[in-house]
C-alpha cells in the first residue's frame, strides 16, 4: 500500500513550505534536517535516513576543515564553487520516492523511455561475444570515427577526417574538454539563457566567466544577434549554441544562425561550441543546420553529437566532438589524461546505429513520432491553463511553460508559490509530479516538463497538475 506523501515529507507552515525537493533545491544550505524512506522494513513501515546539514544562521566552515591534528579534508575552491546538477538531484529524490511507494510521476529526467533498438543492443551483446572487450585508441576506433565522418557530410555537409573526431563517454564530456581545452582563465563563455544546466558549472570549471544572454518567450526563446553583438568584447572566447535546445526546445532557423556567424565572424578570438545532440528530434517543419556548416565557421566551430537521445542509448555513454586538428588533439590530451577511451562495447554499438540509415533510420522516426504526438498533447494541455505561456518546441522532448503569473499565490498548508522552485515543490507534494525549476535553467519564471514519458503518463500527470493548480489564481494579471 503506497504512503501518502504527506506522511513522509516534513511539515510544512505558511511562511516556509517544506517538501522532498527541500533539500534538493534550496542552494547552497539545506535545511536542518530531511528524511525520505530508504526501503521498506519487515513491518511494513519504511525505515528512513535522516540526514543534518548546518542552517542559514550556521557561519560557513574555515577554509581548512581539519579532523583531529594533522588530517586536512578541505575542498578545492574550484570544485566547491560549483552547483550540483538540479536536474540530476530532483531525478533521484523522485527516484528513492517510487522506491518507497509514492506514486510520484517523473517528468524531471532528459533521457527517452523507449529502449535502446535492438539492432545496436544487438550489436553491444555480440562485442562482448566476440571478444571486443579491450582498451581501444583514446581517440575511439577509426571503424566509428570513420562512420561518424559519412554521417557528418551526408547528414550535415561537413567534411571531416578521422583525425578531427574525438570518440568519448557522452557528448557531455566532449563539452567539458572542449571548454577547458580552448578556454583560459579570465575567458568570457557567452551561453544564451534558458540553457543546459551544466555550461555555466564547466566554463567556472575552466577559471573562466560563463556570461548569461538572457532570452525571451515571446521570441521562441532565440537569441538575437544585436544583443549578442552588444555582449563580444575581448575576453570572449567562446559562444555555446544548442539547437534543438534543452530545455525550450527550440530551434534555430538557418537565417538566424547566418546572422549570428555575421556577428561571430567579426571577432577572430571567438570560438562556438555548437550542441547538436537533438539533432534528430525535430519536428517538420523545423529543419537542422549545423553551425560548422555556415561559411567560415568550420574553422572555428567545435561541434558535439551523440548517441544517448536519438537513439536512445543514456547508458551507453557515448559521444564525440568534430572540429579542427589542433582542437581534437587538446581535448584528446585532456581524455588520455582522465577516462582515456570510450567503452569499446559501446562503440561497437554505436557503429550499428550509425548504420540504421539515414538520421538513423526508421527506429529513430518512429520514437520522434511518438514524441511529437506527446508534445502536441501537452501544449494543447497547457494552452488550456489561464495564465500559463507556451512556447510551442520545434524538437528535443521538453515543454519550458512560464507559470510566472502565479507566483505570490498562497495555499494553505504549503505556504507561498514564490518562485519556479516553490511551484516545483507545490506540484510535487500536491500533484505527486516531479519537474525541473527553471532557475535551474537560468529563467525562473519557467518549470520544464520532460515528455519522455508515454502518452497515458502524460495524461494522468497533466490531469493532477491541473487539479492543483486550480487551487492558484494568477497573482500577476495576464
Amino acid at each position: 500500500m503506497a504512503t501518502p506523501l504527506s506522511l513522509l515529507l516534513p511539515s510544512s507552515s505558511s511562511s516556509k513550505p517544506s517538501s522532498p525537493l527541500h533539500s534538493t533545491l534550496s542552494n547552497p544550505l539545506p535545511p536542518k534536517s530531511i528524511s525520505f524512506p530508504r526501503s521498506w522494513g519487515t513491518s511494513g513501515n519504511p525505515r528512513k535516513i535522516v540526514l543534518r546539514a548546518r542552517s542559514e544562521s550556521t557561519p560557513p566552515d574555515p577554509p581548512m576543515a581539519a579532523v583531529g591534528a594533522d588530517l586536512d579534508v578541505s575542498i578545492s575552491p574550484r570544485v566547491s564553487s560549483l552547483k550540483p546538477s538540479k536536474t540530476m538531484a530532483i531525478t533521484d529524490q523522485a527516484t528513492a520516492l517510487v522506491q518507497a511507494g509514492v506514486p510520484v510521476i517523473r517528468l524531471a529526467a532528459g533521457e527517452p523511455d523507449f529502449d535502446t533498438p535492438a539492432a545496436i543492443a544487438e550489436a553491444g551483446i555480440n562485442a562482448i561475444r566476440q571478444g571486443h572487450t579491450r582498451y581501444t585508441p583514446n581517440a575511439g576506433t577509426l571503424e566509428l570515427r570513420k562512420a561518424i565522418c559519412h554521417k557528418l557530410f551526408e547528414e550535415n555537409g561537413l567534411s571531416h577526417t578521422p583525425d578531427q573526431i574525438l570518440v568519448s563517454n557522452g557528448a557531455k564530456q566532449c563539452i567539458m574538454q572542449a571548454v577547458l581545452a580552448v578556454c583560459s582563465p579570465g575567458d568570457e563563455v557567452l551561453i544564451p539563457a534558458p540553457y543546459w544546466v551544466s555550461y555555466p558549472e564547466m566554463a567556472r570549471l575552466a577559471d573562466a566567466t560563463p556570461v548569461i544572454l538572457p532570452t525571451d518567450i515571446s521570441d521562441n526563446f532565440l537569441l538575437k544577434p544585436e544583443f549578442l553583438a552588444s555582449k563580444i568584447n575581448e575576453r570572449s572566447r567562446l559562444l555555446i549554441i544548442c539547437s534543438p535546445s534543452n530545455p525550450t526546445g527550440s530551434v534555430y532557423p538557418k537565417e538566424l544562425l547566418e546572422e549570428i556567424a555575421d556577428i561571430v565572424r567579426e571577432h577572430p578570438r571567438l570560438l562556438v561550441l555548437s550542441d547538436e545532440i537533438y539533432e534528430h528530434i525535430i519536428y517538420p517543419p523545423a529543419k537542422h543546420t549545423s553551425f560548422a556548416s555556415l561559411p567560415g565557421m568550420w574553422e572555428r566551430t567545435l561541434t558535439v553529437n551523440g548517441f544517448s537521445k536519438a537513439f536512445a542509448m543514456t547508458g551507453w555513454r557515448l559521444g564525440y566532438l568534430a572540429c579542427p586538428k589542433h582542437f581534437v588533439a587538446a581535448c584528446g590530451k585532456i581524455q588520455s589524461q582522465s577516462t582515456s577511451g570510450a567503452s569499446s562495447i559501446s562503440q561497437n554499438a554505436g557503429l550499428a546505429a550509425l548504420n540504421l540509415g539515414y538520421a538513423g533510420g526508421e527506429a529513430v522516426s518512429t520514437m520522434v513520432k511518438a514524441f511529437q504526438e506527446r508534445r502536441d498533447f501537452l501544449v494543447k494541455s497547457f494552452k488550456e491553463i489561464p495564465g500559463v505561456k507556451i512556447s510551442e518546441p520545434q524538437g528535443a522532448f521538453y515543454l519550458f511553460v512560464d507559470f510566472s503569473s502565479f507566483y505570490g499565490s498562497e495555499v494553505e498548508g504549503f505556504g507561498i508559490i514564490k518562485d519556479s522552485e516553490s511551484l516545483c515543490r507545490f506540484l510535487l507534494d500536491k500533484a505527486q509530479v516531479a519537474l525541473v525549476p527553471g532557475d535551474a535553467f537560468g529563467d525562473d519564471k519557467c518549470i520544464r516538463i520532460s515528455y519522455a514519458a508515454s502518452l497515458s503518463t502524460l495524461q494522468a500527470a497533466t490531469e493532477k497538475i491541473k487539479e492543483v493548480i486550480n487551487l492558484l489564481k494568477p497573482a500577476v494579471a495576464v
